[in-house]
Formats: C-alpha cells, sequence, structure tokens
C-alpha cells in the first residue's frame, strides 16, 4: 500500500498524479508522501465501517488528522467529508442515494445538452457562442430562448468556463485529455446552469479540477463539487465586493490585532491593514501556495479539522437540523465526531470564523520577523508572501493555525 522509496517520496504520488515531463522542473516540490501508520490507508478505511454500512467517523477524523488520505481512497473519503453522505447511514442507503444523485444529474445534463448540444460529447469550447448583438454565431442555438436572462447570462459564460478549464492544472498529465478537459468543463458548466445565483467565477476551475481528477463519474464529481460550494460559494458572490472574502479578511484583522498588535500595526502603516493581499489564499483555499498534492493533504485537513456530523443533514434537512444545531453538544463519544477545529469553535461559542482564515494567520506569523525587517511597503509584502509557495507544510501550517485559534479565544476570553 505504501512506497518504501526513499528520497524525494513522490514515487508513489506520481502514480495517481503524474506531471508532464516539460513541467517537472517548474513543478513546486511536494511535501505530502503517504506513511504507514499515519495516513489513512485503503485498509484502514474499509476497516472503519460495521458489517451494515455504518462509519466510525471519529475514528477516521483521527487519522486524517494525523497524516491525511492515501490516494486511492481521497475521493470517496472527501465524499464524506463534504457532507455527501451521512456517516451513519447504511450501504444500502448510500448507494440509493449514490443513484438518485446520478439520475438527478442526468436530468440537469439533459437540459443543458438540449440548449447546448455539445455538453457530454467530450469537446468544449473557448470562443463565444453569442455575438455583441446578443444574436447566436453558433447555428445549434437556433431556437434555444435567449430572450430568459437565465439562459443568455449561462450561454455567454461557456466560453470562458472553457478558458478557465485550458489553463487549469494543466502541469498534470491528466488534462492532456481533451476529454477529461471537456469533463471539468461540463461538471462546472452544468453547475453554472444549477446554481445561477452565483454563477461562474474564475477560480471554481481550481476547486473543481481535484474533484474531476479524484472521482471517476462525472456524476459523483459534480455532487462532491457542489458540496465544497456550499462551503466557499460566498467567496465567489461578485455583488456586495465578494461579501465572503471580505468578511474573512476582516475576521483576520481582527485575529492579528488580537494574537500580533506589532505585526497588525505595521501591516496597517503600510496600507496593508485590510489584508487585500490574502484574498486569493481564502478564495480558493491556497491552491497557488501549494503543489496540486500538497493542496489535496491541506484541504483534507482543514475539512477533517472542521468536521460538523450533522453537515449531510444540514445540507439535506436543513429545516430538521436547525433545532439540533442549536442544542448543547454532548460531551465524549459525540463530540469526538467533530474535528479539532469544529471542538474548540464549539466549546468556546466562536462558531463563525473558518479555519482559512487562522491559517493566513500563521502563514503571516511564520514570516513575521521579515514582514517586519524588510516589508517597505505592500508590494513587499506581496513580495515576501509570494516567496512561501512550496515552502509551506500543509501540517505544520495547520498545527500553527490551532495554536493561534487558541491564541485568539484565550485573548478575546480575557478581554
Amino acid at each position: 500500500m505504501f512506497a518504501k522509496s526513499k528520497g524525494n517520496g513522490t514515487t508513489e504520488l506520481d502514480a495517481f498524479y503524474p506531471i508532464r515531463p516539460e513541467c517537472i522542473a517548474d513543478t513546486p516540490k511536494t511535501r505530502f508522501k503517504p506513511r504507514a501508520g499515519k495516513t489513512l490507508s485503503e485498509r484502514r478505511w474499509h476497516a472503519s465501517f460495521t458489517q451494515d454500512g455504518h462509519l466510525d467517523i471519529a475514528k477516521v477524523l483521527r487519522r486524517i488528522q494525523w497524516g491525511g488520505i492515501h490516494p486511492s481512497i481521497k475521493g470517496v473519503v472527501w465524499e464524506f467529508l463534504l457532507g455527501c453522505y451521512d456517516p451513519n447511514s447504511t450501504f444500502e442507503e448510500r448507494n440509493q442515494l449514490k443513484q438518485q444523485r446520478r439520475q438527478q444529474f442526468n436530468t440537469l445534463k439533459d437540459e443543458c445538452q438540449r440548449m447546448v448540444p455539445l455538453i457530454g460529447t467530450g469537446k468544449f469550447i473557448t470562443t463565444p457562442l453569442i455575438g455583441g448583438d446578443g444574436q447566436p454565431i453558433d447555428n445549434s442555438l437556433i431556437g434555444v430562448p435567449l430572450s430568459d436572462k437565465k439562459v443568455l447570462e449561462w450561454v455567454q459564460t461557456l466560453h470562458q468556463i472553457g478558458l478557465d478549464v485550458v489553463r487549469t492544472d494543466r502541469t498534470l498529465v491528466f488534462y492532456e485529455s481533451e476529454t477529461n478537459q471537456a469533463k471539468l468543463w461540463d461538471v462546472l458548466s452544468i453547475y453554472t446552469w444549477l446554481d445561477d445565483d452565483i454563477g461562474y467565477v474564475q477560480g471554481m476551475n481550481d476547486i473543481c479540477s481535484p474533484m474531476v481528477i479524484l472521482l471517476e463519474d462525472e456524476a459523483d464529481s459534480f455532487w462532491c463539487f457542489e458540496r465544497a460550494m456550499r462551503r466557499l460559494r460566498e467567496n465567489f458572490r461578485t455583488s456586495a465586493s465578494s461579501i465572503g472574502v471580505q468578511s474573512q479578511l476582516v475576521t483576520l484583522s481582527q485575529i492579528m490585532k488580537t494574537v500580533d498588535p506589532k505585526l497588525h500595526q505595521h501591516l496597517d502603516d503600510l496600507d496593508a491593514g485590510e489584508y487585500l493581499f490574502a484574498f486569493r489564499m481564502l478564495m480558493v483555499l491556497f491552491r497557488r501556495e501549494f503543489s496540486f498534492a500538497d493542496a489535496l493533504y491541506l484541504w483534507e485537513l482543514m475539512w477533517a479539522m472542521e468536521y460538523n456530523p450533522n453537515i449531510f443533514s444540514l445540507y439535506e434537512k436543513p429545516e430538521t437540523t436547525q433545532t439540533h444545531e442549536n442544542a448543547p453538544v454532548a460531551s465524549g463519544k459525540l463530540l469526538k465526531q467533530y474535528g479539532k477545529f469544529q471542538r474548540k469553535n464549539l466549546k468556546t461559542g466562536n462558531t463563525e470564523q473558518a479555519l482559512a482564515v487562522f491559517l493566513v494567520a500563521s502563514v503571516l506569523e511564520v514570516k513575521n520577523r521579515k514582514i517586519l525587517n524588510e516589508a517597505k511597503g505592500v508590494d513587499d509584502v506581496v513580495k515576501i508572501l509570494g516567496d512561501i509557495t512550496a515552502n509551506l507544510d500543509a501540517k505544520k501550517a495547520c498545527s500553527e493555525a490551532l495554536k493561534i485559534q487558541k491564541k485568539y479565544l484565550s485573548k478575546t476570553k480575557k478581554a
């Protein structure tokens, strides 16, 4: 199961996420490597289920927080972490739900194909289907109700999705295939049709790409991405100045002012006190700051630490979960079903802050001395933080984030 090779430790990962030979020299070195006894292996994953399929989520979370998830099972474990499935369900119940979701996806896909027949063909577009005069350029659109605002805006977005698909994870062998690129385009296009309130925003491709790679069935990739977007969709809201990320930047400012007032003051003096330089980190969850494999490792660590055992019910039956969510959380066995970060929030009543914000704070703390001594302006701060690419350790970053959370909660409690 685990490679015993030494050296750079990436031999096994290369088999799962192979990099194009011409890109290897310029690709950030991967720090994550599966470790026997720490990483959640396929054997331990299967051993975590009862005979009828109930999952011991506490045991799984503990293992993920120790050493991540082995690439061979990453996709199916993510489906639980993101709330696609209830760990208290049976194999049979989950299989029924999977088939229902696949049918639901096919219905959405059919609806989109009736408007744009290219969807689902293994091809995709990078040029507009509609001209500047609002009239269709492509004959396949004749008869499509473009007078409907939702339809028009969706069709106008499809080529932009295609342009972003071409740029997505292009160092990976996986995306040398036009069929795989088209799969990413299909998932993003269909999601954009489903969630017309948010629509499509650049950066969603970075979130969706791993799901397409990890889960072979397009419908499963779609629903995994849809669940991830439930957590992140406000990051991509373009109205009201992207209030999702903006609110996180306000929280980041409060945290830094509390845990490191000297650094916060220095940043404020440099006109960087609004922390706009951290916008991209928060929007796409550090995808650009880590190698592909390390970004996936970071995400699963975060999702395990933030895990709430009620997440499935919250998404599927929000009307029945509200009362349960507001009820006091039991200690002991039930509390262990929450991730480390979420447990601390529950104990203190601070449930609004995301782990990603504390992660940015941990990065700033790592670069504290360099920023204080060398940053004379915002550009210097951006450059110093830009140098962290491929030099961050996901596990250490999460550990430091938890320490900063503890320090912040301690100081705010005393205040």
